[in-house]
C-alpha cells in the first residue's frame, strides 16, 4: 500500500510540474505579445503629418482598438502588424470577448479601426478611415485582402490580372479572375469600385 501511495504521490508531483510549466509558458508568450505589440497614442498632436510627406511603407501604423479588449484605445503598431498584435498592446481579450469573432492573423491596414465583439453580439464589418471602397486598379495586395473572404492566394490573382490585362474597366470584370464567381462578386460588389 505504501508503494501505491508513493506512486500516487508522484504522479500528482508530476502533473503539477506540467501543469506549473503550461502556465510559465503562457505568462512568458501574453508578456511577450504586449512588450512588442505596440504602445497606445496619448499625444495626439504627433499625429499631424508632415507637409509634402508621402507615406512610406515602413512607416508606423495608426489603429484604434475598441470593444472586448483591457485597454481600448489608439495604438502604434509595427507596419506588418496582424490583430494579433493589436489586440495585444490593448492588453489582451477581456472575460466576454467573442474570440471567434476576430481573425487574429489578418494584416492591419493604417486607420482602421479593429472592434473586438463581446459574446452575444455579431462581428462588426471591418472598418477604416478614409476612403470606403477599394480601387481594383489601385489597390495593393494588403488592401485587397481586408476584403471579405478574399485572401494572399486571391489578392495575387487580382493583381496578376491587372497587370496581365490591364485596368479593370468595371466591378464585373472581377468574374475573369480565377476564384471569383458570381456569389463572391455579390459580396464584393459594394466594397469595390474601378
Amino acid at each position: 500500500m505504501d508503494g501505491t501511495k508513493a506512486g500516487g504521490a508522484r504522479r500528482l508531483g508530476v502533473g503539477a510540474a506540467i501543469v506549473l510549466v503550461i502556465v510559465a509558458l503562457a505568462v512568458t508568450v501574453v508578456i511577450g505579445m504586449v512588450r512588442t505589440a505596440g504602445s497606445p497614442v496619448e499625444d495626439l498632436s504627433s499625429l499631424a503629418p508632415t507637409p509634402g510627406a508621402t507615406p512610406a511603407s515602413d512607416a508606423p501604423l495608426y489603429v484604434q482598438v475598441d470593444g472586448a479588449v483591457a485597454e481600448p484605445g489608439l495604438y502604434r503598431l509595427d507596419p506588418g502588424s496582424r490583430v494579433v498584435d493589436a489586440v495585444g498592446a490593448a492588453g489582451g481579450f477581456t472575460r466576454d470577448a467573442d474570440r471567434q469573432g476576430v481573425n487574429l492573423a489578418r494584416e492591419l491596414i493604417d486607420g482602421e479601426q479593429l472592434l473586438v465583439p463581446r459574446e452575444g453580439e455579431s462581428p462588426p464589418p471591418s472598418t477604416s478611415v478614409g476612403p470606403t471602397l477599394v480601387n481594383l486598379n489601385t489597390a495593393d495586395a494588403t488592401a485587397l485582402e481586408a476584403l471579405p473572404r478574399i485572401g494572399p492566394a486571391l489578392a495575387a490573382r487580382i493583381i496578376a490580372w491587372r497587370e496581365e490585362n490591364g485596368r479593370f474597366s468595371s466591378v464585373d470584370d472581377l468574374l475573369a479572375v480565377p476564384g471569383i464567381g458570381e456569389r463572391l462578386l455579390a459580396g464584393l460588389r459594394d466594397l469595390v469600385t474601378v
